[in-house]
């Protein structure tokens, strides 16, 4: 296993074609996909197939949502990562924690050192971020890692908070 960084108390990696079992843990509870419009995965097969299809493309550009485990177990908690959207030619952060782990302050830790490593690292100019409105804890994640509010947009019909970080506001973050 390649760690791509660590945290005081997490590690990041690449996902493999191996981790379906964790991806169809995460996805197949209604309120870890309740806010981000997916639904629930109902079996193995279907997390394949996110895999295939969504997560694994994404590392040709060196991008991409990648698991989160923690250092001291090795436990799969989430994924977080930047992935590029070329429709709107946008590096867009997001993450996703198994309900579990809720309120133990991962998300934030492993979303700021992740837009460190896309700054840092992969030198990444800006990077964007959504929230469902609905959404309070995300919204939190994203205020405490710095982000900026720039206002709401509708994304499939949701309308959801857009959030903003430059890389040289990157020493705010720390």
């Amino acid at each position: 296993m390649e760690i791509l960084f660590e945290t005081p108390r997490l590690f990041l990696r690449r996902f493999t074609r191996e981790d379906a079992p964790l991806v169809y843990q995460l996805n197949r509870d209604p309120e870890v996909v309740r806010y981000v419009h997916e639904p629930v995965l109902e079996n193995l097969e279907q997390a394949s197939r996110l895999l295939e299809d969504i997560i694994l493309p994404q590392y040709i550009l060196n991008l991409g949502r990648w698991a989160v485990h923690k250092k001291n177990d090795g436990a799969f908690i989430g994924w977080c990562g930047v992935k590029y959207l070329p429709g709107k030619d946008e590096y867009d952060l997001g993450y996703r924690l198994l309900r579990s782990e809720w309120h133990q302050g991962y998300m934030t830790e492993s979303a700021r050192y992740t837009v460190l490593y896309a700054f840092q690292t992969l030198l990444l100019p800006v990077i964007t971020a959504k929230a469902h409105i609905g959404n309070a804890a995300s919204i939190r994640v994203l205020e405490k890692i710095g982000m900026q509010f720039t206002g709401t947009e509708t994304v499939e019909g949701f309308t959801v908070r857009v959030y903003v970080l430059q890389a040289a506001d990157v020493l705010n973050i720390c």
